[in-house]
């Protein structure tokens, strides 16, 4: 678990949200420890090689995170199929239109924009173009 509930309650007062500190001790662990799954599973192991857990934004992107996984028990653990990723493109014969990019990395992750943002300078973008050398002998 990245942070603690008291450091979290505190992060989230000064941002105007009381809801960690009137929820039980066992709710707001349990917030915590799955919004730190989810940083760690999806920002932790894409942090560029000079990085690691110890930076400051891993915490400050886990108190965000348990602040959804707060308000929606399960929110970074939600199953998507590629059919449920469309838009309503015509009303008279009921046309749906697929939409996103199923090739780029986490398309189908719930994505908290202010975490990216967070995350932006540290992470390895999965889905850009990537060079590698290797050698034979």
């Amino acid at each position: 678990m990245y942070g603690d509930i008291a450091t979290w309650r505190a992060y989230a007062l000064a941002r105007g949200n009381s809801d960690p500190i009137a929820a039980s001790d066992e709710d707001a662990t349990a917030a915590l420890v799955r919004a730190g799954d989810y940083i760690k599973y999806r920002y932790v192991a894409n942090l560029i090689s000079t990085y690691d857990d110890t930076l400051d934004v891993v915490e400050f992107a886990a108190y965000e995170a348990a602040n959804l996984e707060l308000a929606t028990v399960g929110f970074f653990s939600a199953t998507y199929t590629e059919a449920q990723k469309k838009v309503l493109s015509e009303v008279k014969g009921i046309k749906w239109t697929v939409t996103g990019n199923s090739s780029i990395a986490y398309s189908s992750m719930p994505t908290l924009t202010v975490i990216d943002a967070m995350f932006k300078l540290y992470v390895v973008d999965l889905s850009a173009p990537q060079f590698m050398v290797r050698s034979v002998g």
